[in-house]
C-alpha cells in the first residue's frame, strides 16, 4: 500500500502514526515504559549503526543492551557514556590489535537515545515533548521551504536537501518552537 503513496503521503501517514504512539506514551507518563520505549529505539539505531559502518560482531549488541539496562538503575545515565569510552580505551590499550571501529555505534546512537532519557528523568515530559515538536518543525519547515524554493544544494551527502529549506527550517523551528516551550519556560528562554 505504501509503495502507492507519493513521498509526502507515507511522511504523513507515517508521522501521524508516530505521533499517536509517542502521544500515548506520552500521556502514561512512567519511567519503565519511557525507558523501554526508548530501549527499542535504541537497538534499532544500534542495529543501523552496526550497518552503517560495515561491522560484524554480535557480542556488541550484547554490550549495547547490558548498557540500557544499567541506565535504568544508575541515577545518572550520561556517566555512562564516558564509561563505554573508558572500556574501549583499556581495552585498546591491552588488546593491541582491537578494531577501533567497534566504538562508533556506541557514539552515534547511545549520546542521542541516552540524552533523551536523562531529559525526561531530569525534566519530564513537557520537556521531551517540546524538543521534539521543535525537531519535527525543523523537518517540516526545511521539507516545504525546499520543496517551495529551494535551489541552492546544501551537501553532497543529502542530494535532495536545500540551502533554503535549511533556514525555512530553522526559522519555522525557532518561531513555533518558542511558542510550544511556553509550557516548559518563558518565552525568552524558549527563544533562544
Amino acid at each position: 500500500m505504501m509503495k502507492n503513496l507519493s513521498s509526502l503521503q507515507q511522511r504523513i501517514i507515517t508521522g501521524i502514526a508516530l505521533l499517536a504512539l509517542v502521544g500515548f506514551i506520552g500521556w502514561i507518563d512512567n519511567f519503565f515504559i519511557m525507558w523501554a520505549f526508548l530501549g527499542v529505539i535504541y537497538m534499532f539505531a544500534f542495529y543501523e549503526a552496526m550497518k552503517l559502518f560495515k561491522l560484524v560482531a554480535p557480542s556488541m549488541y550484547v554490550w549495547a543492551a547490558l548498557l540500557w539496562i544499567v541506565a535504568y538503575f544508575y541515577p545518572n545515565p550520561d556517566d555512562l557514556f564516558f564509561f563505554i569510552a573508558i572500556i574501549f580505551a583499556s581495552s585498546l590499550a591491552y588488546m593491541h590489535n582491537f578494531d577501533k571501529r567497534l566504538l562508533l555505534p556506541f557514539l552515534y546512537p547511545v549520546s542521542g537515545i541516552l540524552f533523551f532519557l536523562i531529559l525526561y528523568q531530569d525534566f519530564g515530559i513537557a520537556s521531551m515533548f517540546w524538543l521534539l515538536v521543535t525537531v519535527a518543525l525543523t523537518d517540516i519547515g526545511a521539507f516545504f521551504t525546499g520543496k517551495a524554493i529551494g535551489k541552492t544544494k546544501f551537501s553532497d551527502t543529502s542530494p535532495n536537501k536545500t540551502l533554503e529549506g535549511v533556514f525555512g527550517g530553522i526559522i519555522l523551528a525557532t518561531i513555533a518552537g518558542s511558542f510550544t516551550g511556553l509550557y516548559v519556560v518563558e518565552f525568552w528562554i524558549a527563544f533562544i
